[in-house]
């Protein structure tokens, strides 16, 4: 299969950063800052980190989030207080590569706990010019040119160094993260360790069982490609042998090239593609723009990287369940 990506740019939100942090569920209802809760406090990045130290942490947790729900995650600048706050913490959940500033402020921080995501599985590169011809053989690569893509990564600074970080997006490699959480959640709080250890296996059956949902409900499909406003799709596509195109000039104010719509429209004849994806927290615009100069439906495929209002679910699982529906009706999965 073959992934392409693109990248959003770099938009600092210090203004929404400044309100401090966002509580998510039951286990952070209040606003207490992190340090003073009587619990294990844990600072999660955003929301796929909340989610997993919540669900292992249970009762023993106090989890608040560095990203206000309904913040584009990739452009989160944290500010002092917040800074401030992330040293009382008992430990910390990211995703380094993800948010730099996050990234930068933990790493400077005297948590004693510092759990990276991006330790706890593999990471691909997905769309490296390298990989198109490897994994992609149908001629797509020479058919479809992408000489423009590391200027874009270049321009928006976002390239993601290390790896492609949507871990998230993978059942699979979610679960692995699962794990490595709940080992550091039971040496760091010895007390609850038991408990840790029996949500983490209740967690990991739960993400079998998803990534079981999406082998067979894709199983039986008429096309692999599907087209992606943001490119954070490419371990659901590698786990499931999709192919996810994704469109050019990610920035919510800027169009796909010409160029790059003729692509993706001789892309959308010659793979039966039959809708361009958006996401519920990036603007929507230039989906619907391609698919009206393409004569493609819309629909959401939702990157799960905050929960709001207008998300279809109230988790992780409810989401994800929603973004496979999605998907069986573009790719005409029976």
């Amino acid at each position: 299969m073959n992934v392409r990506r693109r990248h959003i740019s770099t938009v600092a939100l210090t203004a929404v950063a400044a309100l401090g942090f966002g509580t998510l569920t039951a286990c952070s209802s209040d606003s207490a800052a992190a340090g003073d809760t009587g619990t294990f406090d844990v600072v999660a990045s955003f929301y796929p980190m909340a989610f997993l130290a919540e669900r292992i942490g249970g009762e023993h947790v106090h989890v608040t989030s560095l990203t206000q729900p309904g913040q584009e995650p990739h452009d989160l600048e944290i500010s002092a207080r917040q800074t401030a706050q992330l040293e009382e913490a008992d430990a910390a959940l990211y995703l380094k590569g993800l948010q730099p500033s996050v990234d930068e402020a933990i790493g400077q921080s005297p948590i004693a706990t510092k759990i990276d995501a991006a330790e706890l599985t593999a990471l691909d590169e997905h769309g490296t010019e390298a990989g198109h011809g490897e994994e992609h053989g149908d001629g797509h690569e020479d058919e479809h040119g992408h000489e423009d893509e590391q200027a874009h990564e270049d321009e928006h600074g976002h390239d993601h160094e290390g790896g492609d970080p949507h871990i998230w997006l993978d059942p699979v490699k979610y679960a692995e993260v699962a794990e490595g959480v709940g080992k550091a959640f039971q040496k760091a709080d010895p007390d609850h360790a038991a408990d840790y250890r029996k949500n983490t296996a209740t967690l990991v059956k739960d993400l079998e069982a998803l990534d079981e949902k999406f082998r067979t409900g894709l199983a039986n499909r008429t096309t692999d490609v599907f087209v992606t406003s943001h490119a954070a799709f490419g371990y659901l596509a590698e786990r499931y042998g999709l192919t996810e195109e994704a469109i050019s000039g990610l920035d919510p104010d800027t169009e796909p090239s010409g160029a790059r719509v003729k692509e993706l429209q001789k892309i959308a004849k010659d793979d039966g593609v039959t809708t361009v994806f958006y996401e519920t927290l990036v603007s929507d615009k230039t989906a619907k723009t391609l698919a009206g100069d393409t004569g493609l439906k819309t629909d959401v495929l939702d990157p799960v990287e905050g929960i709001t209002d207008h998300s279809r679910g109230e988790d992780y699982f409810q989401v994800m369940e929603a973004n496979l529906t999605a998907l069986r009706t573009a790719l005409g999965a029976r």
